[in-house]
């Protein structure tokens, strides 16, 4: 019986779900899943999840007590319903959640520190081995990548997210990063949106080419960061990346790669970037500011990602202080 291209593509890349929908994540099984704060909004607006934030509500009334204002009691809920729904993950995966600092903190190195460390007591505190199953998720600003590197010492594992440019990968590899999610689906619409194209094909797709740039820089340098495509438009961005470490899938689109049959072939090769003709570069602060200014697409994907997380952020917190009103009406 012929594979699909789901199956063929778990044989060479771990496949990771890119979703807060718990109910997406059983049916597809995959190793790690991943969340940012659009996925956790959209989430906990579905009927199915009011009783995660009802019950993280409630926790956060019990531990500021009576006298705390709802807002204050939306707050810290707010801080802890991405755990609470990293919790509910890790009861169905064998891998890793990834759990994303507030986007609002991407340029304050001092504050995303003490935030990734919040989360991960929260998770220790509910018996993970944090370790081997979370990865604090930190936007690839310059301050974001230092602060990762101050929590990697501390073993604490970090994924690098809003990566649109060989600049931020080089630097998050120079500083020991556990794995980068380079974002393809939006480089592709920032070049069809500059350049009027209706598509592109995918072996000459933007997004496409940037990861394989990337993966085949680490390969060649012999990087131990892992590489983790993410963002994806349609399946022929994702069967282009095929060989990829990790690949970060939304329901929608693993459901369309598990009804297509048809042999896929491995893309990107470890053994065939190591003998690439790649010149190493050092990447220090001002080299980094200098190629992000250089990088039209890097510059504007990476403010509008921070944008639209930190939007994200903001109707969360309204959405908890709406509910908590209706449960203590």
């Amino acid at each position: 019986m012929a594979k699909n291209l789901l199956e063929q593509l778990r044989e060479m890349t771990v496949v990771v779900a890119d979703t807060g929908d718990i109910q997406a994540i059983e049916t597809f099984k995959p190793r790690d899943a991943t969340t940012n704060p659009s996925l956790i909004t959209a989430a906990a607006q579905m009927p199915q999840y009011q009783g995660i934030v009802d019950d993280t509500l409630k926790g956060a009334r019990v531990t500021l007590g009576a006298g705390a204002s709802a807002a204050e009691v939306a707050s810290l809920a707010f801080d802890r319903l991405a755990v609470s729904f990293g919790l509910k993950i890790l009861e169905i995966i064998e891998g890793r959640v990834s759990t994303e600092v507030d986007a609002r903190l991407s340029y304050d190195v001092e504050g995303t520190i003490a935030k990734g460390r919040d989360i991960i007591a929260q998770y220790k505190a509910a018996g993970i081995d944090t370790e081997k199953r979370i990865l604090i998720k930190i936007a690839a600003t310059w301050e974001g990548i230092q602060a990762a590197a101050v929590l990697e010492k501390e073993n604490i594992h970090t994924n690098l997210t809003l990566l649109f440019g060989i600049h931020q990968a080089i630097a998050c590899a120079e500083n020991g990063i556990q794995l980068i999610s380079p974002f393809v689906g939006r480089i592709l619409d920032w070049y069809k949106k500059d350049t009027g194209r209706d598509s592109y094909a995918p072996s000459e797709d933007p997004g496409v080419l940037s990861v394989t740039e990337i993966y085949n820089y680490y390969k060649k340098f012999g990087y131990k960061t892992e590489v983790m495509g993410a963002s994806f438009r349609n399946i022929g961005e994702i069967t282009e990346l095929a060989g990829c470490d990790l690949l970060t899938i939304a329901p929608s689109l693993l459901a369309e790669l598990q009804s297509v049959e048809g042999e896929l072939p491995r893309k990107l090769d470890a053994a065939k970037a190591a003998s690439a003709n790649i010149e190493k570069i050092s990447v220090d602060k001002a080299t980094f500011e200098r190629m992000h200014e250089e990088n039209r697409m890097a510059n504007d994907k990476l403010k509008e990602g921070i944008d639209g997380f930190a939007k994200a952020l903001e109707a969360l917190e309204k959405l908890l202080a709406d509910r908590l009103a209706v449960l203590e009406a």
